[in-house]
């Protein structure tokens, strides 16, 4: 019987849920289980660690610290930006997320003047403490493509 381990590509439904109020942030159930290649930096590093040695059909509960999940909030992740750098068509709020180049995940206004768009690109998830329930689906070993690549190719993963 295989287990997670290095290499290998693990198939997962999760459910991620705030420990502190069980509001829950993020879910597989109803969609397509999640797939990723295990020791790549594809996964939070606390999820990897915690996943590592199950086996299919196996069910694992954890909580990660800020630290193995999406780090802390940091003051570097918060940047000055000319509010001539966006476009005029959009209308710049105070709390409104917007996409970038800068990181695959939004970013937020936190400050507003006629010259400075203050942005904070922290991940949302940063500073929080993360609940997650984890069911093996499957597990299988990783192709030498996927190695290579770094991430899941096919059902669950990227398609080139």
């Amino acid at each position: 019987m295989s287990k997670i381990e290095k290499d290998t590509v693990a198939i997962v439904h999760y459910r991620g849920t705030f420990p502190e109020d069980g509001e829950e942030f993020d879910s597989s159930h109803g969609s397509e289980p999640l797939a990723f290649l295990v020791g790549h930096q594809g996964m939070i590093p606390g999820f990897e660690r915690e996943m590592m040695g199950a086996e299919v059909g196996e069910k694992r509960e954890f909580t990660l610290m800020a630290e193995d999940a999406y780090g802390e909030q940091t003051d570097d992740d918060i940047m000055d930006i000319p509010s001539s750098e966006f476009p005029d068509e959009i209308e710049l709020e105070l709390g409104m997320n917007l996409m970038s180049a800068i990181k695959p995940w939004p970013f937020r206004i936190v400050g507003l003047t006629d010259e400075i768009v203050k942005c904070d690109f922290n991940h949302p998830l940063a500073g929080r403490a993360l609940k997650f329930e984890v069911e093996v689906v499957d597990i299988r070993d990783a192709s030498e493509e996927e190695l290579a690549h770094g991430h899941v190719h096919g059902i669950g993963g990227h398609e080139h």
